[in-house]
Order: C-alpha cells, then structure tokens, then sequence
C-alpha cells in the first residue's frame, strides 16, 4: 500500500503475516511550551501508524534548530516531550537525526506492525456506513490563537490535552470490531481527509454538521479572526466537493480547520456501529456520530 489512495501510511509485506507500517511527521511549534510541542509531535507522527491499525515498533527522531537563536536547553526539553509520548505508546526511539535550521522543526518517522488482512485503509468505506469522529477538531484556530497571544489559558490547556492524547485505543476499538476505512484528521482538516476517503473509495458524504465535536472556545476564537493560512488553504482546495454556496459558511471553515494530532475518522457499517460505540466508551475515547457515506461525490450538510 503505497501512495496511490493518499493513505496515512505506506504498508509493505515483509511476510505471508506481517506487514510493516510507515510513515513521517514534523512541523514547526504549535504551542510555546517546548515540552508540549515535543509530546504533540510525537502523539502526531504516531498517529498515522493508529489510523491504518497498526502498532507502532520503533521511531526515528528528527529535528531543526536554529542553534544561535534558540538556547539548546529548550532543544532538550523538546526531546524530553517526544521521549515521553513514544514511551507511553511502547515505540522504541532507535535513532535520528538534526541540522541547523533558521526555524524550529520537530518530528518522527514512525514504523510499526500490522497483519495484513487487519490493515484499515481509507479506501474500503461503503454507502451507508457511519463516520465516527474521535477527537473534537479546533486545534488549528487554538493553535494561531496562541501564537497571536490571544488563547485563553483554559482553551490552550484543553488543546493541548487532546493533542497529546494517542489514537492507540481509538485504533484498537475500530480493528477489534471491524470496520470499512479509517484515517485520521490532520493537515487537511476534516473535510479534506473525508475527502480523501471519498475519492479513494468512491463514495460521496453527508454530515451531521452540527454533531461534529468541536473544542470549547474554538467557535469563540474563530468569531474573532483567529484561521490560520493552512486552514484556508484547505477550504479552496475542498470547495468542489461542497455545495455551492456553503463553502464560505462559519461551519465549513470550522470544518476545513488545519489540526493537529486529531482523531480518527472511521466508517463503519451499520450492523458494527453499537459495537464500535461501546468498543470507545468502555476505553474512554470519544465516539461522536457525525454523519454518513451516500452515493455520489459531494459532502453536504
């Protein structure tokens, strides 16, 4: 599984049973905490390795520094964050690698291991399955909120809580239940990694726009002019799947927010939704309904 359906993960068979998952993430700080921003990155770059329902074996570490302008110290607590989050998820730091660089970046290339007739990829979901969305979204409208000095501390405080929280048991509920496709939302924001199950499966989508889960104080930041440039980006690029005219609303920006470290999108047949359900709230993870795959190419709401 390669790069033909824009999964989140490259999958290679190294035996009739077993299967490698890989992927790579790094960005530059979303928060000012530099510890914070080492455990968002690391719970980020796992990420992809839960959304095609693997489980992470080893990382490498890479990072950028710019090594006259930032004290190393702060370098270290960045390091001490991601060491941390790759601890908790059992994934074995193996290795890496740094530059000079005139900003700050941080990430991983994450391997892990799957079955290969377990793998969920984005492209198996069928008319009438449920999404279910496992994280609320807003990280992106928070994240430039923090950056302007105008996030409330509370809100950061909750945003960061969700960023740093793994997809491991979200992962594990959708592979021991079964479902049709998965992937988890990031860069792209919800609707562009819907889009992508779309596309990949050949299927359009109605939301429930309003059960969509959203951070509290999200709304509130965004009403005041916080929507970072990725975030718009990702509303052009998704304005041909939408109806006309509800693609410059208030909620189709909240839905194209850029995030960071979000949750899984899942679709799951109709017979396996209770199960799923119950499968999340017996780990403590968020189920939220949020809509459905019909025929057709175009998300409403």
């Amino acid at each position: 599984m390669g790069i033909s359906t824009s999964d989140d993960a490259g999958v290679y068979r190294i035996a009739p049973h077993l299967a490698l998952v890989q992927t790579v993430d790094f960005f530059t700080p979303v928060v000012d905490d530099p510890y914070q921003w080492g455990r968002i990155a690391a719970a980020n770059a796992l990420s992809d390795i839960y959304a095609m329902g693997g489980t992470p074996l080893t990382a490498l570490q890479m990072i950028g520094w710019p090594r006259d302008q930032l004290d190393f110290a702060l370098a270290a607590e960045v390091i001490a964050g991601g060491a941390d989050i790759m601890a908790d998820a059992g994934c074995t730091i193996v290795g890496g690698h740094s530059i000079d660089d005139t900003e700050p970046k941080y990430g991983f290339a994450v391997t892990g291991l799957v079955s290969p007739d377990r793998v969920v990829s984005n492209a198996g979901a069928r008319v009438g399955d449920h999404l279910v969305l496992t994280k609320p979204i807003g990280t992106g409208i928070i994240a430039t909120a923090i950056k302007r000095e105008a996030c409330p501390e509370t809100v950061m405080e909750s945003a960061i809580e969700w960023m740093t929280t793994l997809n491991r048991a979200a992962s594990s509920a959708m592979v021991e239940v079964g479902v049709g496709a998965a992937t988890d939302v990031t860069g792209f924001g919800l609707l562009g990694h819907l889009g992508e199950i779309m596309a990949a499966s050949g299927v359009g989508a109605r939301l429930d726009a309003a059960a969509v889960p959203v951070i509290e104080g999200a709304w509130d930041l965004l009403d005041a002019g916080m929507y970072p440039g990725g975030s718009v980006r990702n509303l052009a690029a998704v304005q041909a799947l939408l109806e006309p005219g509800s693609g410059e609303s208030r909620m189709a920006r909240m839905l194209a927010d850029a995030q960071t470290s979000g949750g899984l999108l899942i679709a799951v047949g109709p017979d396996r939704l209770e199960a799923l359900l119950a499968a999340l709230s017996g780990d403590g993870v968020l189920g939220a309904v949020i809509g459905e795959i019909v025929e057709g190419t175009r998300i409403t709401w």
